[in-house]
């Protein structure tokens, strides 16, 4: 290798190393016979206060975990790591001063020629913040429960509890920069449903569509609520508009496969609904209220195309 060659590959391991270190994640790599650490990026001292160099062995990995995650999180990743699998583990992670940071671990396995694992390679990640508002979300959901925060007749949350998850949402979205996406729905002329059925059979319907809303927004934080009468709203963070807008599809036609009867409808024979769809990053300024009030003139645009139908732009 020519002294040149030998120079440039030493200039792209120092910017390699420059980029790594410029990160919010931190960096890190465990030789697998010996249990050592190889590498860790300095920005472990700014987020836990220990120096790179204490950090040696796994050892001072496990030593540095709250007690109540560290036999769970360590014999999980030992056995993925075993196994040659890519794992990531959250725990909180003990610092300098005996306070505890979340920390989400995200790891892949390095294996040789042979196919035998030789080293592990992962970036730790601050998730403090993502936890704290998990750790807010399931206090206001056991406020669902031990409060009044439930739609009467549907089961789902009513207008307050939607109040109090969109006031967090909304929060979180802006703190962290993120997608906040919101569906108001309208059940398509409920009034002549109502007058033809009766209104025992009509708070039958709202159930019904109420389950149906409940299986169409399917992950941990995506939030519905009764809006009021026959509306109905979800919240679903971290969910850019294309996102969004195949949620309120998905829902739309769970809807009308369900195939509620509606002789009445000045569509279809059969129960249909009208969706409007906004999505935002909140900015310093910007205010829930008159987000909502923009989706909901979406859901009247919905109304004016002929119903059944989702609308997004405005």
């Amino acid at each position: 290798m020519t002294n040149q060659s030998s120079q440039d590959m030493d200039a792209d391991s120092e910017i390699y190393r420059t980029l790594l270190e410029s990160t919010r994640a931190i960096p890190w790599k465990i030789d697998w016979q010996t249990m050592e650490f190889a590498y860790i990026g300095p920005q472990i001292e700014a987020l836990l206060g220990w120096s790179q160099d204490s950090w040696v062995n796994v050892e001072d990995w496990a030593q540095r975990m709250h007690p109540e995650d560290r036999e769970k999180v360590v014999n999980f990743c030992v056995s993925q790591s075993q196994a040659g699998t890519d794992h990531e583990a959250d725990y909180r992670a003990l610092t300098a001063d005996g306070r505890y940071v979340w920390i989400r671990d995200v790891v892949h396995v390095v294996r040789n020629e042979d196919g035998e694992v030789e080293a592990l390679v992962g970036f730790m990640f601050d998730i403090s913040e993502r936890k704290k508002t998990e750790q807010e979300l399931a206090r206001l959901h056991k406020e669902l429960e031990e409060l009044s925060f439930k739609d009467g007749l549907t089961g789902v949350a009513n207008r307050r509890m939607f109040d109090s998850v969109l006031s967090l949402e909304w929060s979180n979205a802006r703190r962290n920069h993120q997608s906040l996406s919101l569906i108001l729905l309208d059940i398509d002329y409920f009034k002549q449903y109502n007058d033809h059925y009766g209104h025992l059979q009509g708070d039958d319907c709202l159930v019904r569509v109420a389950r149906i809303l409940e299986s169409a927004a399917t992950r941990a934080r995506d939030f519905i609520a009764r809006f009021g009468g026959e509306e109905f709203v979800l919240v679903l963070p971290e969910t850019d508009a294309p996102a969004a807008e195949k949620v309120a599809q998905r829902c739309r036609a769970m809807i009308l496969d369900a195939r509620i009867p509606h002789e009445n409808s000045g569509s279809v024979p059969f129960l249909t609904v009208s969706l409007g769809v906004g999505t935002i990053i909140p900015c310093h300024g910007d205010e829930p209220g008159e987000f909502v009030e923009a989706v909901d003139r979406l859901l009247y645009k919905a109304k004016q195309m002929g119903r059944n139908c989702v609308e997004s732009r405005a």
